[in-house]
């Protein structure tokens, strides 16, 4: 019976190469898929696509540690001194109390801070007397061009002009008759601000009483004018 007789021998060798083609087939694709890889990893600098991720997230660290703007500079080497006795504005009567009192002390106070929102801090410079420390005047420049430029002055002795947050804040001691200069009877307490029309405006004065009992605290009377 046909059912019955071996197969072809033939047709056993003409499979037995097919499948041999189809397996030679694959292991040509798969190298191909893999070569494919090694190209690709190879244009990307070597490891592919992990590349990417540190690079991105150096560059917005970077970004956002980026420094902030720079504050006002404080000049160095600036002569306070020489400022003020250069300046015209000056009077002729602190100018000749501008003088070094013990070798080549000069007796001024120096500040720096920001009064006016200029490209640096302001100067602020307080000429005294010799004997006593009192002051005969109190003056602010500016920074102008390269230059500073006197925009403040104060030349009623005794007075003292200082930074207070922001404000120039200046004090001036009442004397009455027959009062030392260690003792006087009261002082004003200015408040000056800054303009933006370049100048500096009063804010409010404040008169402090002291107590005739040695030793007492001044009492404050505020007044306006």
């Amino acid at each position: 019976m046909r059912g019955l007789t071996d197969p072809d021998p033939e047709a056993g060798l003409r499979a037995t190469a097919g499948r041999g083609t189809m397996q030679a087939a694959f292991t040509a694709v798969a190298v191909l898929a893999a070569l494919a890889l090694f190209m690709s990893a190879c244009g990307t600098g070597g490891t592919g696509a992990r590349d990417e991720g540190p690079a991105h997230a150096e560059a917005v660290a970077g970004a956002s540690v980026s420094p902030p703007a720079s504050p006002s500079a404080t000049p160095d080497s600036l002569d306070a001194v020489k400022l003020v006795q250069d300046d015209p504005t000056v009077s002729a009567g602190v100018k000749r109390e501008l003088k070094p009192c013990i070798g080549d002390e000069y007796p001024v106070d120096v500040s720096y801070g920001d009064l006016t929102g200029g490209p640096a801090n302001d100067v602020v410079v307080n000429v005294l007397t010799c004997g006593d420390g009192v002051g005969v005047g109190s003056y602010v420049y500016r920074e102008e061009d390269g230059r500073y430029e006197n925009v403040f002055k104060a030349e009623e002795p005794p007075v003292y002009a200082e930074i207070d947050r922001g404000d120039l804040v200046v004090t001036k001691q009442v004397y009455e008759k027959g009062d030392p200069v260690s003792s006087p009877s009261a002082q004003w307490v200015i408040t000056y601000r800054w303009l933006a029309s370049g100048r500096f405006t009063e804010e409010g004065r404040v008169r402090n009483d002291y107590s005739s009992v040695v030793g007492g605290d001044p009492t404050e009377t505020p007044e306006t004018g």
